[in-house]
Order: structure tokens, then C-alpha cells, then sequence
């Protein structure tokens, strides 16, 4: 079953009071704002399909640093505004000499935004538990305004992606995911993700991504099978002219 895509200025509900993020109200009636998907779970809505990210505070980002000062490491946020990390927000106390040895430029981090001000200046933590710099895994990008669907309601659909592919996931709301596992897992798990973006106007996504990743599994260890089979037997099959070479060396050697 297809969610409702509506348009901007698409007329949506006569009641005012059912006017949520995406909307607007104009004569008492509630309209689309953007071009999207209609969630009318409470109050009506519309989840865009695309565009920049807007930090809000508290939100979990993942940041890529790209420059220092003598206090703050400054990061590409995917937003039209920087990110700011104070010394002071990093876990353990920094001298100013050693903040390239502990994160520097092209390094990403797994962030928290402490605060945005009504000039856009976002300012950035890393003291709670869990924000680390980024040394192994994958980070995937998507679309932020997708990021829900990602998530799912109540989490449900990240739980089942780490579930399944037994991997960690670190969702970021500017649209930048974390991932860390085996490679064959990961791969699946990036798989997973794309057809979370390709399908994320539909219904029952969560169960069908879960059977995906299930068969996908199956199929990779039947493969991962047949060629185990296929080594074993290479490695028993002693070509007949390898006797006959065997033979003629003992037959020198006796002579």
C-alpha cells in the first residue's frame, strides 16, 4: 500500500488544528508546504523527499573535521552551517598543540549538537557516552529528510538492521549512518539501507527489509558453500600425470 504523496500548496484538511511540521494554514485550512509524504498518525504532516540538513539541539550527528583553531575543531555537519567543538566538549582535557594528534582535518566523529543559536551557530559535544572518533567501519550517506524511516517508529527498524546483520549502526540525523561488522555483513547491511531509501514511501517496509536481509544471508552461505565444496575437491584431485611424474623420480632415484 502507497503513502500519499502531496505537492506543495496541496490542500490537506479543513481543520486548522491538524496542522504539523510540512504544513501551513492559510483561511483556516491546512496545506502542504513541501513536496513529500502525508503522515497523518496525529496531527497532519509531511515528511519531505529531499533537502539540507537543519541542526536542531540535541540531535546525533556524525561530523567530518574540517579545520582547527587554537580551541575548536570545526565540522562539515551536511548542512549550509558548520559545526563547532570546543576544547571543553571533548571527554578528557585538550592542550591546544595536541588537538590535530586527536581528531584532524578528514576525520569523522560521532556528535551530539549542545546548542543552536537563533544565528545558526551550532555548537557541538562529544561528553556523553558512545561519541568517539570513527577509526574502522563504513559511514553511508543519505538523504536527512529520510533519516526517520531509517530509525523507524520507535526504533523498530534500526533494532531489526543490527539484529539481523549483527553489525553496530549509529544513525545520524544530518544523514550520515555509522556502520561496523564483517564486511559480508556490512554489505548487506548497506544493501538493506538502499532499499530502505528506495521504498521509504511505502508501507510495511520493516517486514520486508527483514525477509530481504534473511534470504540474502541464506543465499550468501549456500554460496560461501559450494565454494568450500569446489576448494575441497580441487585440493583432492591428484591429476593422473602427476603419478606418472611421481614415478619417473623414484625410477632416477633408484637407478
Amino acid at each position: 500500500m502507497e503513502r500519499d504523496i502531496v505537492f506543495p500548496g496541496q490542500f490537506l484538511s479543513e481543520n486548522k488544528a491538524d496542522s504539523g511540521p510540512g504544513t501551513y494554514v492559510k483561511d483556516g485550512k491546512v496545506y502542504s508546504l513541501l513536496y513529500g509524504i502525508k503522515n497523518a498518525r496525529n496531527r497532519i504532516s509531511v515528511v519531505p523527499f529531499a533537502g539540507k540538513y537543519i541542526p536542531s539541539s540535541k540531535d546525533f550527528v556524525i561530523g567530518t573535521v574540517i579545520e582547527l583553531t587554537p580551541s575548536n575543531w570545526i565540522f562539515d555537519i551536511c548542512s549550509p552551517y558548520d559545526g563547532l567543538l570546543h576544547v571543553s566538549e571533548y571527554p578528557k582535557r585538550v592542550e591546544s598543540g595536541k588537538m590535530p594528534g586527536i581528531m584532524d582535518v578528514g576525520d569523522s566523529v560521532l556528535l551530539r549538537v549542545k546548542d543552536v543559536n537563533p544565528s545558526m551557530k551550532v555548537e557541538l559535544s562529544m561528553r556523553e557516552r558512545g561519541l568517539k572518533p570513527l577509526n574502522v567501519g563504513r559511514i553511508i550517506k543519505v538523504v536527512p529528510a529520510k533519516v526517520p524511516r531509517i530509525i523507524g517508529h520507535g526504533g523498530s527498524m534500526v533494532s531489526m538492521l543490527k539484529k539481523e546483520t549483527d553489525c553496530e549502526i549509529f544513525v545520524g540525523q544530518n544523514g550520515r549512518i555509522w556502520i561496523n561488522g564483517k564486511d559480508s555483513d556490512m554489505d548487506r547491511l548497506t544493501e538493506a539501507i538502499d532499499m530502505i531509501m528506495q521504498q521509504s514511501h511505502t508501507t510495511g517496509l520493516t517486514d520486508r527489509v527483514c525477509r530481504f536481509l534473511r534470504n540474502k544471508e541464506d543465499a550468501d552461505t549456500d554460496e560461501d558453500l559450494a565454494e568450500a565444496e569446489e576448494v575441497e575437491e580441487d585440493e583432492s584431485g591428484i591429476p593422473e600425470d602427476t603419478y606418472r611424474k611421481v614415478d619417473a623420480l623414484l625410477e632416477e632415484t633408484d637407478e
